[in-house]
């Protein structure tokens, strides 16, 4: 499970960040198709969370869709997973969003 050492990734930076301050909140944007499990992410949130000062916190999850453009036709289409051909038949194509992974913002206090 890499959602694992991703979340434990993310709760280091927040809680580097928050510098001792209590963490209530964390958002994060995770792409659709970077293969994070939103649901595991939450349960391992609970987890890594545990003794540190975003203990209690809330895990928000932006999951913003797939996206790519097709360089034959130029054709704009969402991407449910990672199989990449476009409408017209074309696999030359672009990922224009949904592998991101980033923390949008935090609130400490």
């Amino acid at each position: 499970m890499h959602e694992l050492a991703i979340t434990q990734s993310v709760v280091d930076a927040v809680c580097e960040r928050a510098a001792g301050r209590p963490v209530h909140s964390v958002c994060v944007r995770v792409g659709v198709l970077t293969a994070v499990v939103p649901d595991a992410m939450r349960f391992c949130f609970g987890l890594v969370t545990e003794g540190t000062s975003a203990e209690g916190a809330r895990l928000e999850i932006d999951q913003p869709p797939g996206t790519g453009r097709c360089r034959t036709c130029t054709v704009e289409f969402t991407l449910a997973d990672l199989i990449l051909l476009c409408p017209c038949g074309s696999a030359d194509v672009e990922i224009t969003s949904g592998q991101e992974l980033q923390i949008v913002s935090m609130k400490v206090g």
